[in-house]
């Protein structure tokens, strides 16, 4: 009888818990990885700042307790071409890069690393808002099953930074820069008068120091986050691309949100990447000045016989790729 008595007493128990406890599991936040290649410096890393802003746009918008953001810098989910396929298949929800990479996916989407084809960040902004953007959007989807859900910079534009001062097109010849594994920034590369050498992000650092690169071509605070200055020491300022920042979704990660919620979260995102802008812009003068503190020298080189010897890039891609010319036609009768 007693054990009855306490089993009975245990049931009410149970019965007058249930509703909290179901309160509680529906109440459970939505769990969301997001990646990013650089370190985990909140000054100078895109995807350190991106995350921070998203978190704080979550909180202020009332989002904070039902999607809850992990966020895994420094190449910790794997390298970026296995992180694609991974947010392509949805098995990472999130990742924070520049559109470079994606174009081993969606061959377009590499008409934005097309050497000299943007004069300034707010150039891009105006011109992606303009409806450069949507024919990049649609085609991701379509392909890949990934949503683009926020625009931004890379922050600052890419330069190439060597062991040795570059001047001039010349002054490459025969030295082995670093360029992503995409063929529309190495060909750039290229015609700039380097030996392009495509490599992983995560193996740069210890190819410079064996003497395998002689550099590399990415924006200031990269390398200040990184510390590519402690293996090559002038920097050389022909911003022959002025890189976009993508935050890429998942599809298959949206569909798993209530309309409700995911309307509100993708404002959020799209909020946090405006955010990220402002911050690119004042990042990229402060990694110049932290760079010259570190011994590199900055060299102020003529853009323009770079720009000449990229210019027949566009050109080409066209002819790959017709549907390309009404986005240069945007891009170029955009003014900042």
């Amino acid at each position: 009888m007693k054990g009855k008595r306490v089993n009975r007493r245990s049931l009410l128990i149970g019965m007058a818990l249930a509703p909290a406890v179901v309160r509680a599991a529906r109440a459970a936040p939505m769990t969301l990885r997001l990646s990013s290649s650089l370190p985990n410096n909140p000054q100078f890393a895109n995807g350190r700042v991106y995350y921070d802003n998203l978190v704080k746009r979550l909180a202020a918008d009332g989002l904070a307790d039902r999607i809850d953001v992990q966020f895994f810098p420094d190449n910790q989910l794997g390298q970026e071409i296995d992180v694609v396929n991974s947010v392509s298949l949805g098995v990472i929800d999130l990742m924070v890069t520049g559109t470079s990479i994606w174009a081993n996916v969606v061959p377009l989407i590499g008409l934005l690393d097309l050497g000299y084809l943007f004069e300034s960040f707010p150039q891009q902004t105006k011109a992606l808002d303009g409806g450069a953007a949507k024919p990049f959007e649609q085609a991701l989807k379509s392909g890949a099953n990934v949503d683009i859900i926020g625009w931004a910079y890379n922050f600052g534009s890419r330069s190439v930074l060597c062991k040795s001062p570059v001047n001039a097109p010349a002054d490459l010849a025969g030295k082995r820069i670093r360029t992503l594994p995409n063929k529309i920034i190495t060909e750039c590369v290229r015609l700039m008068g380097a030996a392009a050498t495509p490599l992983a992000f995560g193996e740069i650092y210890t190819a410079l120091q064996a003497g395998v690169l002689d550099g590399l071509e990415h924006d200031p605070p990269t390398i200040v986050a990184s510390k590519f200055y402690e293996t090559a020491k002038f920097y050389s300022l022909t911003e022959h691309n002025f890189s976009a920042l993508g935050v890429f979704c998942s599809g298959l990660t949206l569909t798993k949100m209530d309309p409700p919620l995911r309307d509100q979260f993708l404002a959020a995102a799209a909020e946090a990447a405006a955010d990220t802008r402002v911050r690119g812009l004042e990042a990229e003068k402060e990694a110049l000045e932290s760079l010259k503190q570190k011994g590199v020298e900055i060299i102020a080189c003529d853009r323009e016989p770079f720009r000449k010897l990229v210019a027949p890039q566009s050109d080409e891609f066209i002819k790959a790729h017709p549907e390309a010319k009404a986005i240069i036609d945007i891009v170029r009768s955009t003014k900042a």
